[in-house]
């Protein structure tokens, strides 16, 4: 891999004829990541704008919108006139008991890829650490032959 100020080129074989595809379970993981990031912000803020969540999330204005207008369809949240709101434009979203639920499932399923993903990254850690011990060593030991 060839990192430019601009660009990262990968140099290994990759055939640019076919268009890239993530996995369906890959994507599948983003999405529900996404949907508990969402879900667990509005939880505790339910009176967030979309522009908020957006912000707080790292995502796109549209890409909030599009989450939102998916669980308001699944019937995970509710979207409800703010009353006490000068402006009678705004919303608030409200977790329905069905969110409720989904939101323990997907932060269930969440905890465990995390967990699956830290215990592979120590494991990637420790080897680094041991290839990393192993060439210092090597690079001592023809050092000071010369």
């Amino acid at each position: 891999m060839v990192v430019d100020s601009q660009y990262i080129f990968c140099t290994r074989n990759f055939d640019h004829s076919q268009p890239f595809r993530m996995t369906p379970s890959r994507q599948s993981n983003l999405q529900e990541d996404t949907y508990f990031r969402v879900m667990r912000l509005l939880q505790d803020n339910p009176d967030m704008t979309q522009r908020e969540l957006a912000q707080s999330l790292g995502v796109s204005l549209s890409g909030v919108n599009y989450c939102l207008k998916a669980l308001i369809d699944k019937g995970w949240v509710k979207m409800q006139n703010f009353s006490q709101s000068k402006n009678k434009f705004r919303y608030i979203y409200v977790l329905t008991p069905i969110g409720i639920a989904e939101k323990i499932e997907l932060t269930n399923q969440f905890l465990k890829r995390k967990i699956k993903e830290h215990a592979e990254l120590t494991e990637e850690i420790e080897k680094l650490k041991t290839e990393q011990y192993q060439q210092s060593n090597s690079a001592i030991f023809f050092h000071t032959n010369y």
